[in-house]
């Protein structure tokens, strides 16, 4: 049996982290490693100390932004930067590994941080019904690495993360 690349490794990770979140429209995982080391994980979710969205609106999820966006969550991307920016680990040069490929504003705080490289597991814009991966873009047009994951050799994931919760 041959052994599992990081890759593969941290985006079951970065799956097993979607199934944390209590969102309802989306359940997104990230990890954020260095030199084959976790820095910091995250999952898409409300700030801590607040409420989940699955229980305080099991129905329909937590109110929308005036662009449909959850007007309470934090991405998945920014919990993982948060917490390893709190806890003072050194980011720069490091890699993301995400389910959902980071939204333009996401892509800022990635670019911002210094993060190298972006691993991605599914489309941002093809789960949105939009045009364009505009996150990816950003990215890319500024030299952060970006790649869409595919499995190792013989390797699959054992459960792709949901990005609909089925109720």
């Amino acid at each position: 049996m041959p052994r599992p690349h990081f890759d593969d490794i941290f985006m079951e990770l970065a799956v097993n982290l979607a199934k944390r979140s209590h969102c309802i429209k989306a359940q997104v995982g990230a990890v954020l490693t260095k030199e084959t080391r976790i820095i910091s994980i995250g999952y898409n979710g409300p700030p801590a100390g607040t409420h989940n969205c699955d229980d305080e609106f099991p129905d329909l999820g937590c109110p929308r932004d005036s662009k449909g966006s959850c007007s309470l969550a934090l991405h998945a991307e920014q919990n993982a930067i948060l917490y390893a920016a709190k806890n003072g680990s050194d980011i720069a040069g490091s890699t993301l590994y995400v389910t959902l490929s980071p939204c333009i504003a996401c892509a800022r705080i990635i670019y911002s941080m210094k993060i190298e490289r972006v691993i991605f597991l599914h489309s941002y814009a093809q789960y949105k019904g939009i045009g364009t991966d505009e996150g990816v873009d950003f990215l890319r047009r500024f030299g952060v690495q970006v790649d869409e994951y595919a499995p190792g050799d013989g390797f699959s994931l054992v459960s792709d993360p949901p990005l609909a919760r089925r109720v």
